[in-house]
C-alpha cells in the first residue's frame, strides 16, 4: 500500500467512528500500519474531525519518531505503536470512547459472551485490562496502557479477540487494516449495549455455550468458513 492510500484509509476510519457515533468532539483516534515500510499514519492530537485531511496526518516509525507531518501525533500514539509491534498481523487501532463499551470500562467487567451476534465476531468475552499501577499512570502512562493490553492478551489470540476495554478508560479495537478495526470498533459498541440490554432483562443471563460460540465465530472466521461469497 502507498503511503498517500494508507493516509485516505486511516481518514476514512477516523471519519466513520464519527459517522457511527463513537466519539464526541476530538475523542478517540485511528491508525494504520504498513508492515513492509515500518510506518505508522495516525491522527494528529486534538484535531477536529470535521476539518481533518489527508495531508494533516501524521507519520511515524515504530519507535514514534515523526517521519511526515507538522502537527503532534494523537496522545495514544504508544499505545497504538505498542499494538502494532506485539500483535502480527494486525495493521490497523481504533481507540474510542463510546457510551457502552466505556461504561463496561469503567465498571472493571469483561463484555461476556452471552449470544450469537457476538459470536458472529469474537470468539469469547471482551475482556479488560487489570488496573495500572499509580507509578504506571504517572511516568509512560500511554506506552504503560499498551503494555497492560499486550499482557492481558498472554493467553488470547488477538485476531480472534480484536478488542479489550482498558480499565477504568475506553476500548481499544483492532485489525487487519485501519477500515477493519473501524468496523471493529462499531461492532464492539454495539455489544456492549446488547450485553448491558440482557442484563436488564435478565441480570442471570448466562455465557453462551462453547459449541455455539464456536460454529458461529468459525463459519464466518475459520480455515473452512462458509459465511458470504468468496
Amino acid at each position: 500500500m502507498t503511503l498517500k492510500a494508507l493516509r485516505e484509509e486511516v481518514l476514512e476510519a477516523n471519519l466513520e467512528i464519527v459517522r457511527r457515533g463513537l466519539v464526541l468532539y476530538t475523542f478517540g483516534n485511528a491508525s494504520g500500519f504498513d508492515p513492509d515500510s515500518g510506518q505508522c499514519v495516525i491522527k494528529p492530537s486534538g484535531v477536529p474531525y470535521d476539518v481533518l485531511t489527508p495531508d494533516q496526518l501524521v507519520v511515524t516509525d515504530l519507535n514514534g519518531t515523526i517521519v511526515e507531518g507538522d502537527l503532534r501525533p494523537s496522545s495514544d500514539l504508544a499505545t497504538h505503536l505498542i499494538l502494532y509491534r506485539n500483535f502480527p498481523g494486525v495493521a490497523g487501532v481504533v481507540h474510542t470512547h463510546s457510551r457502552h463499551a466505556t461504561a463496561w470500562a469503567q465498571a472493571r467487567r469483561d463484555i461476556p459472551c452471552l449470544g450469537t451476534t457476538h459470536a458472529d465476531y469474537i470468539r469469547g468475552p471482551i475482556p479488560v485490562t487489570e488496573p495500572m499501577s499509580p507509578a504506571d499512570i504517572q511516568h509512560d502512562y500511554e506506552l504503560n496502557t499498551g503494555h497492560a493490553i499486550v499482557r492481558r492478551f498472554r493467553e488470547l489470540d488477538p485476531l480472534e479477540t480484536p478488542a479489550v476495554l482498558v480499565s477504568g478508560h475506553a476500548p481499544f479495537c483492532w485489525g487487519p487494516s485501519p477500515t477493519d478495526a473501524a468496523h471493529n470498533a462499531v461492532i464492539v459498541e454495539e455489544l456492549a449495549h446488547l450485553a448491558f440490554l440482557t442484563f436488564t432483562i435478565n441480570a442471570n443471563a448466562e455465557d453462551l455455550p462453547d459449541h455455539l460460540r464456536d460454529k458461529h465465530f468459525l463459519r464466518k472466521h475459520g480455515k473452512e468458513a462458509y459465511y458470504g461469497q468468496r
